[in-house]
């Protein structure tokens, strides 16, 4: 039996505004939308164009509290070329969550609270 990575979902609150950010923040592009034929739900699924990994974006329209994310220990992670040309964007937006200059790796938030790891390209 054979497995292939295919895609990450996590859970949004306002999917034109998340959309926005990844396209922003991480350079991802929405490959394709999915709207539930009764409208309660609309999912959005993201790529980089270099991979076949995919993020999907969920927005459920009658879950009007923000999620619980608990700790947070769960996260995305994407791998920059130039981390520093790529820190000095993200603190521009004011998305920096965390940083670890010693690791040379440092987290984003998105607006739902979710944070990505970005990370040099050797890791």
């Amino acid at each position: 039996m054979e497995f292939t990575f295919n895609h990450t979902n996590i859970n949004v609150t306002e999917l034109g505004r998340s959309i926005k950010f990844y396209e922003d923040a991480l350079g991802l592009s929405l490959l394709f939308r999915i709207p539930a034929p009764d409208g309660s739900f609309e999912i959005a699924f993201m790529g980089d164009g270099k991979t076949g990994h995919r993020l999907e974006l969920t927005y459920l329209k009658n879950h009007p509290q923000p999620y619980d994310l608990s700790d947070n220990e769960i996260h995305l992670a994407f791998a920059a070329a130039d981390t520093e040309a790529a820190l000095e964007k993200h603190r521009a937006m004011g998305c920096v969550c965390m940083e670890n200059a010693g690791m040379g790796i440092y987290f984003i938030e998105d607006p739902d609270g979710y944070w990505t790891e970005i990370v040099p390209d050797r890791i």
